[in-house]
């Protein structure tokens, strides 16, 4: 539970490389989330391309971190799913094992979101030329962070409710 309490989100990385391994544990790391129905509804997009990463950093106006991440991943998932309404479930799931799986790496990431704006949608999609049927769920720069501050404590026992 380690990463779950020392994960913040990282926007600025050093110029190192993420590693091929690294990069295939964070992918299977969102492979292993559930989903409904187990219909694994996603697909995933790794740029290391510098001209795709600036492309990217201008599809929504917080997403300037992705021209400068080493690698930035792009969850995206498949229109004809099983279940069409539990798809953005399924891929926070997985958008937040990324996460968590870039903190036990040492790697920083932070998760910035895309759909359900069509708009950010449409730029991401012309980018990466995603094939008809795919639509992109978030964009999530992944490095070495420059700097890694203490996790903010947002436990607020009023928002707990037990009904014994």
């Amino acid at each position: 539970m380690n990463s779950i309490f020392h994960r913040t989100s990282i926007r600025a990385y050093t110029d190192q490389p993420v590693e091929d391994t690294k990069i295939t544990k964070l992918l299977q790391a969102a492979m292993a989330a559930p989903s409904a129905g187990n219909q694994q509804p996603w697909e995933f997009y790794v740029v290391k391309d510098s001209t795709m990463k600036a492309q990217l950093s201008a599809c929504s106006p917080y997403a300037g971190c992705a021209a400068n991440a080493p690698v930035v991943i792009v969850p995206c998932y498949r229109k004809e799913a099983i279940f069409p309404e539990n798809v953005s479930m399924d891929l926070s799931a997985a958008t937040e094992n990324i996460l968590l799986a870039a903190d036990a790496q040492d790697l920083g990431a932070v998760w910035l979101g895309i759909a359900p704006l069509e708009d950010r949608m449409s730029k991401v999609r012309k980018v990466l030329n995603l094939p008809t049927g795919l639509e992109a769920f978030a964009l999530i720069p992944v490095g070495y962070p420059v700097k890694v501050g203490p996790q903010q404590d947002r436990y607020d026992e009023s928002r707990v409710h037990y009904m014994d």
